[in-house]
Formats: structure tokens, C-alpha cells, sequence
């Protein structure tokens, strides 16, 4: 069997499952099936079925079968999801991804720490420095989707609800603004690994699922910067959407 032969199954079971052959749920030719059906080898089939699994395509239930994954990929709307008017009137900018859809914060946890140099850097702090690290996993339809890390300056946020772990209407935005210092400007760099050992536990990655890096910061009126939030997605679970004028 020549080396691609893997490659061309899982591509056939992709247009399938893409063409609606298969729905959500629906579980997917065994080994044994796909060997009868195209004369392939174990492995080629087991192949096949592992990649469309890594991908995020399809699930693998213990003494079930691949199942097609019945999990809608979240649409991060990059540009609105950001806008004053989302987290001004007291809506969680998550809120502008999946607005009919159960999300959970779980994991929160508010620490005050010194902060290392690359952050500090971004902050305009000396390293070392007091910040305030929220650390936060995002949950969808009971899937762990999101790893979120929030620094921002110990000095500026004191006494406020950004050191609790439930910030209130409009979330650590809305109370930045009450600080007088309500983000004017963000800008986000994207980027992709594979997953630490822990972001893979904590996100339950299958095998040879990559990650989404998203670092934001976020800065004032007068240009100082107020948060560098550092962010882990589930490459599987997302869609990255950005909507702006020409």
C-alpha cells in the first residue's frame, strides 16, 4: 500500500463528512469496514480515522467507535467582539462569540505577582513589579475551549473588582473605564504550536491537536498600557472572523 494511501481515505471521509454524508454524532466506518470497503490495511484505515480525530473532525469513544464531533466551532469575531459599545453596556466580550450558548468560566483564580520581564515590558513596568494575573479556562457545551491570562498593573487596579474573580457587568473593560482607563486601542498577534503537556490536559486536546496563541494588549486613551492578556484557544474549536472596512 503506497504511503498516501492513509492520506487519501481521511480526505474521502473529510468531503463526506463536509458534504452532510455524515452529521454530528453520526459514528463512522470501523477499521474493519474501511479494509473491506477499499482494500486497504489496518493501518491505513486506523490512520485514516487518527487524523480526521486530530483535526478535531471526528471523536474517538472508548469501546464505541469515531463519531463525527457534534461540537460547533465558536466564531471569534475579532473586531466587534472588542468594541466600546459590547463591554460600555455591561456585555462580556466573550458574549459577542457564542450569544446563544452556554459558556462557563471555570478555574478563575486572582493572584497579585511580580511580573516577569516580558510582561513588564509590555506594561512600561520595571520588571519585577507589581501585577495582577487573572487566570481564567473557558468552557463551552461542557468543552474546555479557551486558556486566558490577564496581567495587568498592581498600582491601577487596587481595591477594584479586577482583584476578584467575578469583575461584574462588562467584565475587567467595564472596570478599567470606572478607573479612568478604559481601553481606546487593542491590537492582537496571532500565532500557532503544539500544546504543552498541562494546555493539552486543561484543554483535553486529542493527540496532535495544535493551539492558538493570541496575545492582546490593550491600551488607554493617553497610549499607556493597561492589560497584556495571553490566550491558548483549541485550534479545533475556533474560527478566527475578521470583518472590517476597506
Amino acid at each position: 500500500m503506497s504511503p498516501s494511501a492513509h492520506v487519501k481515505q481521511q480526505a474521502r471521509k473529510r468531503r463526506a463528512i463536509a458534504a452532510g454524508e455524515f452529521r454530528p454524532g453520526d459514528r463512522l466506518p470501523g477499521e474493519n469496514e474501511l479494509m473491506d470497503r477499499h482494500g486497504v490495511a489496518r493501518m491505513t484505515a486506523r490512520q485514516a480515522l487518527g487524523v480526521l480525530t486530530s483535526e478535531g473532525l471526528a471523536e474517538a469513544r472508548k469501546g464505541a467507535g469515531v463519531f463525527v464531533r457534534s461540537f460547533q466551532p465558536i466564531r471569534r469575531r475579532g473586531v466587534p467582539r472588542l468594541a466600546r459599545e459590547q463591554w460600555g453596556e455591561g456585555r462580556s466580550v466573550w458574549a459577542a462569540d457564542v450569544p446563544d450558548r452556554d459558556l462557563v468560566v471555570d478555574e478563575v483564580t486572582v493572584d497579585e505577582e511580580p511580573a516577569a520581564e516580558n510582561v513588564a515590558a509590555q506594561l512600561g513596568m520595571a520588571a519585577g513589579d507589581a501585577v495582577v494575573v487573572r487566570r481564567r479556562r473557558f468552557v463551552l457545551d461542557g468543552k474546555p475551549v479557551l486558556l486566558s491570562t490577564s496581567y495587568l498593573p498592581a498600582a491601577l487596579v487596587a481595591g477594584s473588582a479586577i482583584t476578584r474573580p467575578d469583575t461584574g457587568a462588562g467584565g475587567t473593560y467595564a472596570r478599567l473605564a470606572e478607573l479612568g482607563a478604559g481601553p481606546a486601542r487593542f491590537r492582537e498577534e496571532v500565532r500557532s504550536r503544539m500544546p504543552a503537556p498541562e494546555e493539552a490536559g486543561r484543554l483535553r486536546l486529542p493527540a496532535g491537536t495544535p493551539v492558538i496563541l493570541v496575545s492582546r494588549v490593550a491600551r488607554a486613551e493617553d497610549g499607556r498600557t493597561v492589560e497584556v492578556n495571553e490566550m491558548i484557544l483549541d485550534s479545533s474549536a475556533y474560527v478566527l472572523e475578521y470583518d472590517f472596512d476597506a
